[in-house]
């Protein structure tokens, strides 16, 4: 990961600080302040008060090397972390204790199963019990086997799975009630345990419980280091779901039904079939809320309306206007003529008075729901040789059809027409505009500069091949081209738009910053020339300034996504990455706007120290692109600096996959090495809390 994958830098230096002030250690027994989910995030998904009690034993006291299972403590701490961050099931840091390893005594078990949990849980809360490790059987009974049991006396050092049952059915009191059992290792090769008998006993619980195991009658469960670098499968998938996988619907929550769904689906095929997780459809909520994670939620922006509003306005009487080459009626100038129902996109305008040069065409976009004014300018008597008219009227017919036949059809009716009249820098401009839809960008280029050559006051043609310029980075050269366009016409707002995104892309944000005010300010319903000063603003140092625009380009762009990929983003190929995205990737370019506008929003909140909506912005960033390393990045950082600041052991869980998400985008960039000393200083605090 480079400065070249983003144009911007991936987070602002500031944000890097915490590098050399690691989150200080926090012991099991400190009373964490602010440990509580998030109020409206429990209001919006329907989280009760939870708790849980998570048991995980790999190294066994008196079990022979064989009977040694080699995962199971890493399963535990992954499902501790999981279910305590904000970003998967929501539980408080508080709330959910931990037995892994040497603490997963018989004793222990027995207190929190029996005193704890019957202590502290209501009729309205959601309680949760994990365990990886072994199960045997013995005299008929079913036993999860803690660190210390005796193989040799399993009854008497075991916890029966019949009292679990009676426990979690009866003593502890929570509307919803969840199991999740790994208990039958391919490991666990002694007499005592029987996969069969365990599961059974396992899938016979209390039917409002929500039982989740590891596998069915006959199977045992795999682990490996496949599987997140050491983890038994049916963990692996049961972690990964809570974190979002899981959620089918796209709604960020991930209910029990979806859960079992996801790890079954995923464990029978990681394992060819031999293993299959089984939970039992009882009288539990099959809607029980499991986990939440806003990243996943999928994108679904509100349609709004489909049609936008044209007002063409006209210097003289009398001027027909024409849409795509198709008449639209006469419009005077005391009376401007309104053209509802116009389909978002590039349209191109032109206007026509008998005995005057036309005026245009002239491409302008036009967005849902908003009214788009074309000013018709009619000057020049006609000289124009009528043959020359008939082709290029002809060429700009096909041009405006769209598709490559169309275009090569438009290249030879517009070179008749420049061959009848080698002075029409239309035809020219034209020509040239065809040939950059057929990607000829040397024929282009000739023809755009032929259009200047002719009429070096032609600011639509300065305008246009400055955007092509752009659109191939080079940059230089759209900016020579722009500058001449908007000191002839100060007024023509499309090209300080283009300006700004010239200039912001040589990192002259100084000058992006007062083109794209000038944009704004010329046409207010210009959504990317908001987004553009919202970024040149926050790179030149003006975050407060910057908060404003990017919400104005997400208000005015949360159309329907299906219409922004026939708005006009040629120009924008190059915002993220040389190259990375083209003209054929137009709804794609619409999607990486809204996720670099929220990380922009994400990065001035975090400057500002407003960590609660830092957050969400880069949450709704990653609803966008999932894949966004610098995204993943900023989050963490975020939750870090939240932690260091308000306390929650959540938090530190919350950032562990997002920068594990870095090292995996591209394990040698600055980022990632970064990552990595935050992940160590992470795992060095979460596991003095499960002490």
């Amino acid at each position: 990961m480079t400065t070249q994958t983003r144009w911007v830098a991936a987070i602002a230096c500031a944000g890097l600080a915490l590098a050399q002030t690691p989150p200080k250690p926090q012991e099991r027994d400190l009373k964490l302040h602010k440990d509580e989910p998030d109020p409206e995030v429990a209001a919006k998904v329907g989280i009760p008060r939870s708790y849980a009690l998570v048991i995980g034993i790999s190294q066994y006291k008196n079990l022979p090397e064989k009977g040694q299972l080699k995962f199971a403590d890493r399963d535990a701490n992954e499902i501790f972390t999981t279910l305590i961050s904000p970003e998967g099931g929501q539980f408080p840091a508080n709330n959910v204790h931990p037995l892994i390893g040497p603490r997963a005594t018989l004793a222990n078990l027995r207190h929190e199963l029996e005193e704890w949990l019957p202590s502290v849980s209501k009729a309205d809360d959601r309680v949760l019990i994990y365990f990886a490790g072994h199960g045997f059987v013995s005299g008929g009974r079913a036993y999860l086997a803690p660190y210390d049991v005796d193989p040799g006396n399993i009854s008497q050092t075991a916890y029966p799975m019949d009292v679990l049952s009676e426990v979690f059915g009866a003593k502890i009191k929570a509307k919803w009630r969840v199991l999740l059992t790994d208990a039958c290792h391919s490991g666990a090769i002694l007499p005592a345990t029987d996969p069969q008998a365990i599961n059974q006993r396992l899938q016979s619980l209390n039917p409002s419980v929500f039982s989740l195991t590891a596998s069915r009658d006959r199977e045992q469960s795999f682990e490996g280091t496949k599987w997140g670098g050491g983890h038994g499968v049916f963990t692996y998938y049961v972690y990964q779901g809570l974190r979002g996988e899981a959620d089918a619907s796209g709604d960020g929550i991930v209910t029990a039904d979806e859960l079992a769904d996801y790890v079954h689906t995923n464990v029978r095929r990681e394992t060819n079939q031999l293993q299959n997780p089984t939970s039992e459809r009882g009288s539990f909520d099959p809607r029980m809320v499991l986990a939440y994670n806003p990243t996943h939620v999928k994108v679904h922006p509100p349609e709004g309306s489909k049609f936008g509003r044209l007002v063409i306005e006209s210097n003289m009487d009398g001027v027909e206007v024409f849409v795509d080459g198709q008449s639209q009626g006469v419009v005077n100038k005391s009376a401007p003529l309104s053209l509802p129902g116009i389909e978002p996109g590039v349209h191109s305008i032109r206007g026509v008075k008998m005995g005057y040069e036309p005026y245009g065409p002239t491409d302008q976009n036009v967005y849902p729901g908003q009214d788009t004014t074309v000013s018709v300018r009619i000057t020049v008597v006609r000289r124009k040789n009528q043959a020359a008219v008939e082709a290029f009227d002809k060429g700009l017919a096909d041009y405006t059809a769209g598709g490559k036949q169309n275009y090569q059809k438009a290249v030879d009716q517009f070179a008749k027409a420049l061959q009848a009249d080698s002075g029409y820098s239309q035809a020219a401009l034209y020509l040239g505009s065809a040939y950059n839809a057929l990607f000829d960008e040397q024929k282009a280029d000739q023809y755009f500069r032929k259009a200047i050559e002719i009429d070096p006051d032609y600011v639509e043609a300065r305008a246009r091949y400055g955007g092509m310029l752009l659109d191939r980075g080079d940059f230089e050269g759209a900016i020579r081209q722009l500058n001449v366009a908007v000191q002839k016409e100060p007024t023509h707002s499309f090209a300080h738009y283009l300006l700004s995104v010239a200039y912001a892309r040589t990192g002259a944000f100084d000058q992006a910053t007062r083109e794209a005010g000038d944009a704004v300010r010329l046409t207010p319903a210009n959504a990317e020339a908001h987004f553009w000063l919202a970024e040149s603003m926050r790179m030149s140092g003006q975050c407060k300034s910057a908060i404003p625009e990017y919400r104005e380009y997400l208000r005015l762009s949360d159309f329907d996504s299906k219409l922004a990929g026939k708005l006009n983003y040629y120009v924008l190929g190059y915002l993220i990455g040389m190259g990375k995205k083209k003209r054929a990737a137009q709804h794609d370019i619409w999607m990486d706007l809204r996720n670099e506008a929220n990380f922009g929003l994400c990065d001035c909140e975090r400057l500002a120290k407003s960590f609660d909506e830092a957050i969400k912005s880069c949450q709704t960033a990653l609803s966008y692109d999932a894949q966004d390393p610098f995204s993943h990045y900023a989050l963490g950082v975020v939750f870090l600096e939240k932690y260091n600041a308000a306390g929650n052991a959540g938090l530190l869980a919350a950032a562990q996959p997002h920068f594990q998400a870095v090292i995996d985008f591209n394990q040698d960039s600055d980022e990632a090495a970064k990552a990595r000393k935050y992940l160590l200083n992470i795992g060095a605090v979460l596991q003095k809390l499960q002490q």
